[in-house]
């Protein structure tokens, strides 16, 4: 086949080659850096998406020669730093991506970079290990929650100064907050007391509810229970464990492979008997749907996960084709500013959240199409946060203004840092409300009739 570039056919992603011993090997690896180095320097078509671009052409541009072969290999860690793993360059900006000839993946590259470096150091610091364990985190969190939601705000000076000392969590960084039950408590008691209609066989899911979900926001997975009940479909959850994203951007990738034959196996009985598996965030769908086959290329059973996976609008928006398909009486007059996340548009689906909230007669929504900026752990870090705020600026300045606006996204991160960054720039200094799009649907449904 015949490769050019800006072709319009789907780019081709290889299999991570972690386990081989030439992944990092230094000499090999420098030189992969320099040849993607190279092109993308050529290129510059992605100067506006990330700092890691003009962190690059900085350096070109004031080495000695003005190119590459005079810029030292130390540099390199500052274009690192600034990558959040968005894969937008790689799906929407690249021309050069498989299968054009010259083979360019940048995400994966800087992915390599960070196994590379975690190894050199034995792995990741105790810090890193901590803040990546999320379900540690998750459970101390919820069991905790008054305390560490305190201890978490920003306005108690001493203990987020200690968190900064400690964690490098910047002191203006607004972090989580934990709920005082986990969704898996909150579902094993709608069970027990039969709240959950299980009417259909032809309709039937089995949600893996996120860590995020699980221990910070259930009410999402509320809104995804009271919506799949009203239009008859039968909705388990399951939630063995975090799918491995924040250990990911840290480049720990054995750690992550080893996640995704766990989970895929507590998945794969449910595929077997029929279930589609929904996931509640885009960059969950993303790891379960993609980056764990990429890691475990012939593992069937992980493949079998991926053809059964499917984002929560992704699927909403197909069961919404059906003529018995409900959409509630309940008129939502908000005006929407719908933030389309990265990893939704890395899962190459279209904007579903936007084609599903438009099945709601008379809904004003105003799409953001750019990077909210927060990136995970990238958005709360002492040297990454003022990139995240720099990027998420230019996403918070394209925000509804009126007084009825709520902010809209698939990613809570992404819909959260938006919102502070909002309020800091609003002369008013009134916080937004903030809303997963399946929780507009939600709220459409009368109360007693769901």
């Amino acid at each position: 086949m015949e490769t050019f570039e800006g072709g319009l056919g789907a780019p081709t992603r290889h299999p991570i080659k972690w386990k081989e011993p030439s992944f990092v090997d230094p000499k090999l690896m420098d030189e992969e850096m320099r040849r993607v180095f190279d092109v993308c320097h050529s290129c510059r078509r992605c100067f506006n998406l990330c700092d890691s671009f003009p962190r690059l052409f900085d350096i070109i541009d004031e080495s000695d020669s003005g190119e590459l072969d005079s810029v030292s290999s130390s540099k390199f860690d500052q274009v690192e730093e600034a990558c959040t793993l968005c894969d937008l360059c790689y799906m929407s900006k690249c021309p050069y991506v498989p299968p054009h000839e010259f083979n360019i993946d940048f995400p994966h590259l800087i992915l390599r970079y960070r196994y590379a470096k975690q190894l050199k150091n034995s792995g990741l610091s105790f810090i890193n290990k901590i803040i990546t364990n999320t379900d540690l985190t998750g459970r101390i969190g919820t069991m905790f929650s008054p305390i560490i939601n305190w201890s978490f705000s920003k306005r108690n000076y001493f203990t987020r100064k200690t968190i900064n000392f400690l964690a490098g969590i910047h002191l203006k960084a607004i972090l989580p907050k934990f709920n005082k039950k986990t969704f898996s408590q909150i579902f094993n008691s709608i069970k027990k007391n039969n709240l959950t209609t299980l009417a259909s066989t032809s309709r039937k899911v089995v949600i893996y509810t996120t860590c995020y979900v699980n221990y910070n926001l259930p009410k999402i997975a509320e809104a995804a229970l009271k919506v799949l009940n009203n239009n008859n479909v039968e909705v388990q959850f399951i939630y063995p464990e975090c799918c491995g994203m924040p250990k990911l951007e840290s480049g720990d990738l054995e750690s992550v492979s080893k996640k995704s034959m766990r989970i895929s196996k507590e998945l794969l009985p449910w595929v077997k008997k029929g279930y589609k598996i929904l996931t509640l965030t885009p960059s969950c769908s993303l790891m379960l749907k993609s980056e764990w086959q990429l890691l475990n290329p012939d593992n069937e059973i992980i493949r079998e996960v991926s053809i059964a996976t499917q984002d929560i609008c992704e699927y909403i928006v197909d069961i919404a084709k059906e003529e018995d398909f409900f959409i509630g009486e309940n008129i939502f007059e908000k005006n929407i500013s719908l933030h389309i996340a990265c990893h939704t548009k890395a899962q190459n689906i279209g904007v579903k959240s936007s084609e599903m909230l438009k099945k709601i007669p008379n809904l004003k929504i105003n799409i953001i199409d750019k990077c909210s900026g927060h990136g995970g752990s990238f958005g709360v870090r002492e040297k990454t946060y003022p990139l995240a705020n720099k990027y998420g600026k230019i996403s918070a300045r394209k925000l509804s203004n009126n007084s009825n606006s709520i902010i809209v996204s698939e990613c809570p991160l992404a819909a959260q840092h938006l919102g502070e960054i909002d309020r800091e720039l609003s002369k008013e200094n009134i916080p937004k409300k903030i809303y997963h799009p399946i929780e507009i649907i939600a709220e459409t449904y009368l109360e007693g009739k769901s």
